[in-house]
């Protein structure tokens, strides 16, 4: 998660945590007396916490380490005509669509403790009405109001200044926009997608299907997917990770050949912001094959979670064995989560392969325990409040209490910190949407008012 610099200690832990834990109980409540705020109320509440942590953390004596010294030279260097991957000396390993933004706020003279999490508030401020659209149906706002006071939302993106809000305003505003209007409730895969085609085909004909494309109907339908796609590509050139993403938002549209087109769109902004390198970042065309084998790697640290944190006695540590296994065992588990999941309702899909990626990932950070929790807070499962609060309570420990010591005290801490996370791996398993695996169309939609009875004719 980026320990920070272990000398100077967190001067606001106090009235960071007073604020967290009244998030907490606000949602709670809010859940429990079944509020609906209006969009002014949830955004006013949302900002005032953000920005009153961003302050508090940008004046702080103590800040953390890769926010310092791997986002910040990422800036400098698109100031300087410099790439961003190699002007950080690796730091920065993403495209650099971010840099660009960091390099914007710097030459405008804002304080980079300001501007560097400026990024990230306003991304994750922006997820806020995303999450209410993200759930729909009367309880959007409601939805909306418990993200704005989600604790490990605030801590990212305002303390740590982590880049995670940003892909996922980008990740989750292409999922609304895939969805569309109509209900909330979306069924996953409900044929078998090679046999559609072939029926489609069959039945319509070259001609057929070039008229059923031009249709009124069809052309918004692409349009739509052309815009969602061009969205989750913004995601990931935000950070990798948000690959998971796109199997639920290409579920969430009507027909293969809208998922033809978003697919393809999704690829448009990476590849823009790679090959403008040159003209935008000074990279030289020679450069570039070392760019992207930066990119591509990931050094192998284990030992911040889960099983490898027991396996390597919660300490940091090189082990590709460790790393290798875990990453064969990512990716035999998405698999089978998406396999379970395939006629579930897309949103719950994702929500499924990112908590299963939680539960058996070898190496995380705690900004990674945020990729989940727009899609769990909009369609809460029965453990979906446990999972959030023991996560935060996990994270805040390592944001707020750890950065209270010296050296080594806070390696002794950490140690027991890492392994203490795997109580939260059970947890993480049963938030997921278990009793969700099948789409099923509702009886009664949710949070619907009366039924008005159709006409005999309709």
């Amino acid at each position: 998660m980026g320990s920070g610099n272990l000398l100077p200690v967190m001067d606001y832990a106090i009235l960071t945590g007073l604020v967290l834990v009244s998030g907490v109980v606000l949602a709670l409540v809010a859940q429990w007396r079944g509020w609906r705020p209006s969009l002014l109320v949830v955004l006013a509440v949302g900002i005032g916490f953000r920005v009153l942590i961003m302050v508090t953390s940008a004046i702080d004596t103590w800040q953390p380490v890769d926010f310092m010294e791997s986002f910040k030279p990422a800036g400098e260097a698109i100031l300087n005509r410099e790439d961003p991957v190699l002007g950080s000396e690796g730091g920065w390993h993403f495209l650099p669509t971010i840099p660009y933004v960091y390099g914007l706020l710097l030459w405008l003279g804002i304080p980079w403790e300001i501007g560097g999490r400026l990024v990230t508030v306003v991304a994750d401020i922006a997820l806020i009405p995303l999450v209410g659209k993200l759930a729909g149906g009367s309880k959007a706002s409601l939805r909306a109001f418990q993200y704005a006071c989600n604790p490990l939302a605030m801590l990212v993106a305002a303390v740590h200044g982590q880049v995670e809000p940003v892909a996922l305003a980008f990740g989750v505003a292409a999922f609304v926009v895939a969805r569309g209007p109509g209900a909330p409730d979306r069924p996953g895969i409900t044929n078998d997608p090679v046999a559609l085609v072939r029926q489609r085909v069959s039945a319509l004909g070259l001609g057929g299907a070039v008229r059923q494309a031009l249709a009124p109907g069809e052309r918004a339908t692409l349009r739509r997917a052309l815009l969602a796609g061009l969205l989750m590509g913004l995601a990931l050139c935000a950070k990798s990770w948000p690959i998971w993403l796109i199997p639920g938002m290409l579920l969430l549209l009507p027909t293969f050949r809208a998922r033809a087109v978003a697919f393809v769109a999704t690829g448009v902004a990476p590849v823009f912001f790679l090959v403008t390198l040159p003209v935008f970042a000074g990279t030289s065309l020679s450069q570039i094959p070392e760019v992207i084998h930066v990119i591509q790697d990931i050094r192998p640290i284990v030992g911040e979670w889960g099983y490898s944190a027991i396996m390597v006695g919660g300490d940091w540590t090189l082990s590709p064995e460790i790393a290798t296994f875990g990453t064969r065992l990512i990716y035999v588990t998405m698999l089978v989560v998406a396999f379970l999941w395939r006629r579930a309702d897309p949103v719950d899909l994702t929500t499924a392969l990112l908590l299963a990626f939680m539960v058996v990932t070898p190496r995380l950070g705690a900004q990674y325990l945020l990729w989940f929790m727009p899609f769990l807070v909009a369609r809460p499962t029965r453990f979906a409040w446990p999972a959030i609060i023991g996560v935060s309570l996990w994270a805040g420990y390592g944001y707020l209490y750890m950065t209270q010591f010296d050296t080594n005290t806070w390696w002794a801490l950490h140690s027991v910190w890492a392994q203490c996370s795997i109580v939260l791996l059970p947890i993480l398993a049963l938030a997921m949407p278990w009793g969700r695996r099948a789409f099923t169309t509702p009886v009664e939609p949710p949070d619907a008012g009366p039924r008005v009875p159709l006409p005999a004719s309709a």
